[in-house]
Formats: C-alpha cells, sequence, structure tokens
C-alpha cells in the first residue's frame, strides 16, 4: 500500500509523516479530528495503513487555512 495516497480516494494524503524519512514535527492531521464516519468507510486492510487526504478525513478547511498560511505575501 503506497502511504502517500489517501485509502479512501486515491489521491495523495499529504501527510507529512509519510513523505518524510524523518520524524515530523507537524503534518495537517495534527491539529483535525479526523470525522468517524470517514473511517468507518475504509476497509479493515486498509487501516492504520495510510492516512486519509484532508476532504476524506472532512478536514478541508482546516488544511485549506493552512495551506493558505503558507502562501507568501
Amino acid at each position: 500500500m503506497n502511504t502517500n495516497l489517501c485509502p479512501a480516494c486515491g489521491q495523495p494524503n499529504r501527510c507529512a509523516q509519510a513523505a518524510s524519512d524523518s520524524e515530523v514535527a507537524h503534518c495537517w492531521c495534527f491539529a483535525v479530528e479526523v470525522q468517524p464516519h470517514a473511517l468507518q468507510q475504509l476497509p479493515p486492510e486498509a487501516l492504520n495503513r495510510a492516512c486519509l487526504c484532508p476532504r476524506c478525513a472532512g478536514a478541508v478547511h482546516i488544511a485549506a487555512s493552512q495551506e493558505h498560511d503558507r502562501e507568501p505575501d
């Protein structure tokens, strides 16, 4: 299983931990609560193997605001 892809939709999950070989200080998912229904829709073999993307996790507004914060003025 590719840990850089969302197990629900197959798109990049933007997981900082999966993208790095070293310990990551911050990832978008650290600041959000994943919607329980998002996890319940995954097949058992996909659980705890790869992160959901912000959209599938139900965290679009948080991830979008963090992306906006990183844009240069």
